[in-house]
């Protein structure tokens, strides 16, 4: 009797083991994506969209390069797709030549397979996505405990409504730079850095239509690359730049809101307004949440 409860036992582990338990279900899916250190064995391949996707085959950032440097490396967020990390060589290239700075600081691209992250970003996650500072590098030789340490430099105002000394015609230039390479779809900077490009830029203004004010942008830009032709499980956010009719700079009066209006405290709510539904937001993902293809990403070796 005892020896047939002992095989009866291990048979019904066998085949709990088989199956996701509930916990194991509902595991946040940026916690799964954060253990892999590595990019998949596969072609290059983005999947969903920029705040719920992941990246298949991604190319690793080096650390260092002739006019580039990777910051923070113990996030081990320098993976991209291959488009993005190129675009980062050509873009360093262009502003070490057209600027003086020694290349560029490069922050955030994605996880080794994208996916949402455990902090810091809502999107980055199909490698399409860079981060750049707005700290003019004066060398790109920095150690790896000098990328842990030193800081981008904010380019606003304390009061948030215009440009401190830390920002110069300089940055408008690669800033500029980025907005014109083709692979660029936008371009998302604090509101002062932009109202001051729309009062000083000279000639076609067109290329600022692609730099979108957004909060939080004030120490680095934030630089979104189109969905690499051919790349069919791929988001493209809509309309594209490409696809505006106007052709416009967005320039106009509207512009003076993100430093006036959007700057005075809320109104106090209403007690009686019911509660919106609450919204998992990329932090809380599990992976049923995400594209079916991040379950391969995630699984490939």
């Amino acid at each position: 009797m005892g020896r047939i409860t002992g095989v009866s036992v291990a048979i019904t582990l066998c085949w709990a083991m088989a199956l996701p338990s509930a916990a194991g279900a509902e595991t946040r899916a940026a916690a799964l994506f954060a253990a892999k250190q590595e990019a998949s064995r596969q072609s290059p391949k983005p999947v969903g969209s920029y705040a719920r996707g992941c990246l298949a085959g991604a190319e690793q950032l080096p650390e260092t390069g002739p006019t580039w440097q990777a910051m923070r490396l113990s996030r081990n967020r320098n993976w991209g797709h291959p488009e993005s990390i190129d675009f980062i060589k050509r873009l360093s290239a262009r502003a070490a030549a057209e600027t003086g700075w020694a290349g560029l600081y490069i922050g955030d691209i994605s996880q080794p397979r994208g996916g949402p992250m455990d902090s810091g970003h809502q999107s980055h996650q199909m490698g399409l996505d860079i981060d750049i500072w707005l700290l003019p590098p004066r060398s790109v030789t920095l150690s790896r405990a000098e990328r842990e340490s030193i800081s981008a430099k904010s380019v606003k105002t304390a009061d948030q409504r215009n440009v401190n000394q830390n920002w110069t015609p300089s940055h408008m230039a690669v800033i500029r730079a980025a907005a014109e390479d083709p692979a660029v779809d936008r371009i998302f900077l604090t509101a002062p850095a932009k109202i001051w490009m729309c009062n000083n830029a000279a000639g076609d203004k067109r290329w600022l239509q692609k730099v979108r004010p957004w909060w939080g942008h004030d120490a680095h830009f934030h630089v979104r690359l189109k969905c690499p032709e051919g790349s069919r499980d791929c988001e493209t956010q809509t309309p594209t730049v490409s696809a505006l009719a106007d052709g416009g700079t967005g320039c106009d009066a509207s512009l003076n809101w993100w430093v006036t209006d959007a700057l005075k405290p809320p109104p106090p709510p209403d007690p009686n307004a019911p509660k919106p539904p609450k919204k998992r937001g990329p932090r809380e993902f599990v992976m049923a949440d995400l594209p079916a293809q991040c379950n391969d990403v995630l699984r490939a070796k």
